[in-house]
């Protein structure tokens, strides 16, 4: 099954008061200056297929100055519609509207699956190790039913727990034991959801990498986590019990998933210590692969791929590798030179926005 995006209409979204845009159900290459909104229309597809952005909160997605927000998009299956409403500075009402039924919120079974490749994810190796959990817990949204909400509870449990360990109420045992316990039973469920999907990766990462560079190599994948063996929920639950002292001087939680790691080594080398810059991107753009066959496999649909302008990152082999595997997708990617995207595709459609440098917006490029 294809979800094919039609058309896309933004109104007092970011850079745009009311723009429509038409789409082609294979490359669609969007092209213009630096700030001139290519990335909102990204963001703006992000919204409309999985509830939210990427880089901000719903409050900073509105075009500045205005009280309301609203996105269009026709798909093959229907018209989704999203509706922001700015209830109080700072605090906005979203809303949305597939097929003329409206919900409250987004839920994972009514999303469309979404592949995003921006130039930070190229840091994903050598940054720190919050971008790889947040790599694996962003696809698990999309590929796990209500781990979106076990994700979510974990932050707000988390928060309260870290909230007390600052306070240090007289009851502050008592108190800490019913966090403890919610924190390492949420923690347990978002730990073997990671553990298996670094699993299934860490087994087609080495052909997949071998294909990609064009020459062998033994790639190896793994969850790093504090605590070995099967009962990660036990042990974390004692580990917050016997480190209290240490946690309270530290004023926060120094234990649970929000701590773990994904190491990545190429021939028995970690990569962060030692690939070179044509390593890293190419294990990369391994990872970004798998996410999308992943997705495709799980949600039984083709992703929609979204590349924000990193055709400009990859040297020509790592470009026509990524070629190959967009091919069979819609795809929407944004460059300053079409000339740079354009003749690795026999047909695509062209979308060139205007300068817009003195529009006030946060966008990137």
């Amino acid at each position: 099954m294809v979800t094919t995006l039609r058309t896309l209409r933004l109104q007092h979204f970011r850079s745009y008061g009311d723009n429509s845009f038409e789409l082609g159900g294979g490359v669609n290459i969007i092209v213009g200056p630096n700030a001139s909104g290519k990335t909102n229309i990204l963001e703006a597809v992000l919204v409309v297929a999985c509830g939210g952005s990427y880089r901000a909160r719903d409050a900073e997605l509105m075009q500045y100055g205005a009280s309301w927000t609203r996105l269009d998009a026709q798909t093959d299956e229907g018209v989704r519609i999203v509706k922001m409403q700015l209830a109080s500075p700072g605090k906005v009402l979203k809303s949305f509207e597939i097929d003329g039924q409206r919900l409250t919120r987004l839920l994972q079974p009514r999303t469309i699956p979404v592949v995003l490749f921006e130039p930070n994810h190229l840091l994903l190796l050598h940054g720190s190790p919050d971008m790889r959990r947040s790599f694996v817990d962003d696809l698990l949204e999309q590929a796990v039913p209500g781990f979106g909400s076990i994700r979510k509870h974990y932050r707000r449990v988390l928060a309260h727990r870290n909230a007390l360990l600052k306070r240090q109420p007289r009851d502050l045992a008592d108190q800490l034991f019913v966090w403890n316990l919610r924190l390492s039973e949420l923690g347990g469920k978002i730990v073997k959801e990671r553990q298996q999907l670094v699993m299934q990766f860490a087994e087609q990462m080495t052909d997949l990498y071998t294909a990609l560079a064009g020459k062998p190599h033994a790639v190896t994948l793994e969850y790093v986590a504090q605590f070995s063996g099967q009962d990660y929920e036990t042990a974390l639950l004692r580990k917050l019990e016997s480190s209290t002292d240490v946690d309270m001087q530290r004023g926060f939680t120094a234990y649970g998933p929000h701590r773990d790691d994904l190491a990545v080594a190429i021939d028995g080398h970690a990569a962060v210590e030692s690939a070179s810059r044509g390593e890293t991107r190419t294990l990369v753009l391994a990872l970004k692969v798998l996410e999308l066959q992943l997705l495709e496999r799980i949600r039984g649909s083709r992703p929609l791929l979204l590349l924000d302008d990193v055709f400009s990152e990859l040297d020509v082999q790592r470009r026509q590798a990524l070629t190959r595997f967009v091919a069979d997708h819609q795809t929407l990617v944004t460059t300053t030179d079409a000339d740079v995207v354009a003749h690795h595709f026999a047909d695509s459609t062209i979308i060139r926005l205007p300068d817009t440098t003195d529009v006030p917006d946060p966008d990137r490029t």
